[in-house]
């Protein structure tokens, strides 16, 4: 049988009466719909981004595309993960011992529940979020006047990122000591990002914010990704700081285990992996790994300061990043950052961050975890990409 379109009616069709010859009524609207807050969460993700710039890139160009937007060390030869660290993994999954579903909280010996992307998560459980500014002409330090306007009745914690992502910033005790001084004030807690943790290569030394835990509580947020150079494990852990026991009085750390009880595990072996990773890692491995970030952080400053429609305020003192600001001005046919960057991808098979995925419009992140040969050979080819596009006097 066909209905009048000339289509044939499926079995299904038939036997229900769905068709448009059954008898029964075609719904004229689903009653399902995209979750709007997870869009309104994702905005310009920076791995959106990334893979935009990728796919414009000219594909006649045959130069090696130069990756100074990703923030994954563990692409280049000469940033590999520590020996313990791969035979701990190996010993791990051949004990098959670690196969299993793991508890909610982690196995005991590691103890490492994983942590949410600050924005979409706040976002998609219905909180505020204010952003704060940093202050680029003192070292990326916080305003901490601004942090204070932006509070109320209503705010519940502060998020630092130390050592910082995206700015390469490394905080000093006496302005972590103020950040500490003032959340005490407010009433609030502090969420320390400390993913680059102890890979610092200036002249502040990294300070953990848990040093502070007695003027204010302090959730650390800590990971293997970063410094063991392997951000692809997937592998984190909160660290509760709070000698005073707010947060026990205010049943926060039930709430962290909740949470963790409808999240998703990190794998395993890799937890069971955690003990021997962290013991038996020499510190001939992070020597190592510094070095190459320090090398490689200088030439990214002083390259840049080359190019004259590119302010980068700030040396670089920690983690893989340094935060640089483009003057559109001095440009002949650049709209914006993200006009930048796509331009840049096309003509010279470069890929950098634009900074409006990380709240800074007409910014851009450039990571230097790369090898310093070809960090110098993408720098030169984004020198040679502004100046092209600079405006004749």
């Amino acid at each position: 049988m066909e209905n009048f379109g000339g289509k044939k009616e499926s079995a299904y069709e038939k036997e229900n009466g769905v068709g448009n010859g059954g008898g029964m009524e075609v719904k004229k609207k689903w009653c399902f719909k995209a979750n709007e807050s997870i869009s309104a969460a994702s905005g310009i993700t920076i791995r959106g981004t990334l893979g935009m710039l990728m796919e414009s890139r000219n594909l006649n160009d045959k130069r090696e595309t130069i990756p100074l937007g990703h923030g994954d060390p563990s692409a280049f030869p000469c940033f590999r993960t520590s020996l313990p660290a791969e035979d701990a993994i190996v010993d791990s999954i051949r004990s098959a011992k670690f196969n299993s579903y793991s508890p909610s909280v982690g196995l005991q010996p590691a103890r490492r529940p994983g942590f949410p992307i600050y924005e979409s998560r706040a976002t998609f459980s219905n909180l505020e979020i204010r952003h704060f500014d940093l202050l680029p002409e003192k070292g990326w330090e916080v305003d901490l006047d601004a942090v204070k306007a932006l509070a109320d009745e209503n705010t519940v914690a502060v998020v630092m990122i130390n050592p910082g992502n995206p700015c390469g910033t490394v905080f000093s005790y006496q302005h972590m000591k103020k950040v500490a001084e003032t959340a005490r004030k407010l009433g609030i807690l502090i969420i320390s990002d400390e993913v680059y943790g102890h890979l610092t290569f200036g002249s502040n030394r990294f300070i953990p914010m848990g040093t502070f835990g007695s003027i204010a509580p302090v959730l650390t947020l800590g990971s293997i990704s970063k410094r063991w150079l392997v951000p692809g494990w997937r592998i984190g852990w909160i660290t509760v700081n709070d000698p005073n026991g707010y947060l026990k009085e205010a049943k926060i750390v039930d709430s962290i285990i909740g949470y963790a009880n409808i999240s998703t595990d990190p794998a395993t072996f890799i937890q069971a992996a955690v003990p021997k990773i962290l013991e038996e890692t020499t510190e001939d491995f992070f020597d190592n790994t510094i070095s190459i970030l320090r090398e490689s952080a200088e030439i990214c400053y002083n390259e840049i300061n080359e190019i004259e429609c590119i302010y980068c305020p700030q040396r670089p003192d920690g983690s893989m990043f340094v935060m640089v600001k483009i003057d559109t001005s001095l440009l002949e046919d650049i709209i914006d950052d993200i006009d930048f960057c796509t331009k840049l991808a096309k003509e010279e098979s470069v890929i950098v961050l634009p900074g409006v995925c990380v709240g800074m419009r007409n910014w851009l992140r450039i990571t230097f975890a790369i090898e310093p040969l070809r960090l110098q050979d993408g720098l030169r080819r984004l020198k040679d990409f502004c100046q092209r596009h600079a405006k004749k006097l």
